[in-house]
């Protein structure tokens, strides 16, 4: 006899039992209910294509352009090269006497600089203790906040138009950029897939006053292209408490599955 009869014949039999197996029913419908919520298939929907691959060895420093690389935790990675160095206190291993006069040379300041590395058995730092909407489990090593940031390059043409002069993409120092959609599509990807690599969103990237720096010449203007992202690109104000006055551009987000991916790769995304 399949579950209606059972229950059928139970309420007929006596109302107490009735009463109890109505509430088993009432469990029942929640597990279903709670089955087809949590076990409902992914939907995968093509979104885009990855234009171009950027790492930053050097913290704020210019991108390397890759063909391939492999996401892991911390962000991507090509050979001996892995992307970034924040201004909080982290672990890294000095890089040498020659390598610090050489910056604080080149610098021209009265300060010595040193270059650091941060190794694989070094203790990261946690994203959730600047921006508390990271899961608590996320761990980084220099990059701002998320290892891993996406922007389109509709978006950058887009603001591109309402300026005097264009920007490119390597302004906003993202790794991946993608081609074949729509202005601030990316905005929406709260889950992607690209290669054999799978992403979720946490938050916007609020933009600060480097954008200003031309990424070709070193030279700082203080006023554009962010007095105009400011212009159009602010957030919710229920958002506020996250972004204050900072405007989005570009996505962060955390690698739930590390793997390998490059350019000419699909994007997609991935929703229930």
């Amino acid at each position: 006899m399949n579950l209606k009869g059972v229950l059928m014949n139970a309420f007929s039999e006596n109302k107490k039992v009735a009463f109890l197996v109505g509430g088993a029913g009432v469990a029942v419908l929640g597990f279903g209910l709670g089955y087809k919520y949590f076990i409902k298939p992914e939907k995968v929907t093509a979104v885009g294509v990855v234009s171009q691959l950027l790492i930053h060895p050097l913290k704020s420093g210019k991108a390397l352009s890759v063909a391939l690389a492999e996401c892991q935790e911390f962000g991507l990675k090509y050979g001996e090269l892995q992307d970034r160095v924040f201004g909080a206190d982290i672990q890294g291993r000095y890089c040498g006497d020659e390598a610090s006069s050489w910056l604080s040379r080149y610098l021209a300041c009265d300060k010595t600089f040193c270059l650091v590395h941060f190794e694989p058995h070094m203790k990261p730092r946690r994203p959730v203790e600047i921006e508390p909407i990271f899961p608590q489990y996320e761990q980084v090593a220099y990059p701002d906040v998320g290892p891993v940031m996406l922007l389109s390059e509709a978006s950058v043409r887009d603001l591109s138009t309402r300026l005097e002069k264009d920007v490119t993409v390597e302004r906003f120092r993202p790794n991946i950029v993608i081609s074949d959609c729509e202005a601030f599509d990316e905005d929406s990807w709260e889950a992607v897939q690209i290669g054999d690599v799978r992403m979720q969103r946490v938050m916007s990237c609020g933009r600060c006053i480097f954008t200003t720096v031309d990424p070709e010449t070193g030279i700082i203007n203080r006023k554009e292209p962010l007095d105009t992202l400011k212009s159009y690109r602010q957030c919710k104000p229920s958002e506020k408490h996250i972004y204050k006055t900072s405007p989005l551009f570009g996505q962060l987000y955390t690698v739930k599955k590390t793997g390998v991916f490059q350019v000419g790769d699909i994007v997609y995304k991935i929703s229930r």
